[in-house]
């Protein structure tokens, strides 16, 4: 009994600290949702984006929400095809804009030699995807770093359809 106005303190301070330390940082997603509105040429608000970690990289979608929205669907098959082979030299300058220079996995990536990690860019009937792959670890583990970081800093929209045909051994 002796020991209850103790532990409610305890509580207190802790979650008063906990709520203080969450309202003096900046929300990344909204700033970083304004860097990339800046970045792409299609609107954020008619497409959607996932980051899927596979066993050896990991697959981003863009999708227009619409799928008559042909003018959304060829600038994000344009965008995605820029950024395919922007990424296949080594050019990253593109996320770390929108993300920062020290945006996890990214020094990593940068190393990487041209062959050693796989960007293949396919166009979807209602957008497009970049399939990242490796056989390195380092690169593997690398890429699952950058894309947890693109989850958190943008969320990662749900379509179940994609998650399914993602998971298997030989992605």
């Amino acid at each position: 009994m002796k020991n209850y106005p103790l532990i409610l303190i305890g509580l207190l301070f802790f979650s008063t600290t906990g709520l203080a330390l969450e309202k003096s940082g900046s929300n990344p997603t909204d700033e970083v949702r304004q860097h990339m509105q800046q970045a792409v040429p299609y609107s954020l608000d008619k497409t959607q984006q996932t980051f899927t970690k596979t066993v050896h990289g990991g697959v981003q979608h863009v999708l227009a929400k619409s799928a008559d929205d042909t003018q959304q669907i060829k600038l994000i098959q344009e965008h995605l095809l820029k950024l395919a082979n922007q990424f296949r030299k080594g050019d990253f300058s593109s996320t770390e804009r929108i993300h920062g220079a020290d945006m996890p996995g990214l020094a990593q990536l940068k190393r990487a030699e041209p062959d050693d990690i796989k960007f293949e860019y396919k166009a979807l009937k209602n957008g497009a995807q970049i399939h990242f792959s490796t056989e390195y670890p380092q690169y593997d583990k690398a890429l699952h770093e950058w894309f947890d970081a693109q989850m958190s800093d943008h969320g990662n929209d749900i379509i179940p359809e994609h998650i399914k045909h993602h998971m298997t051994p030989a992605e």
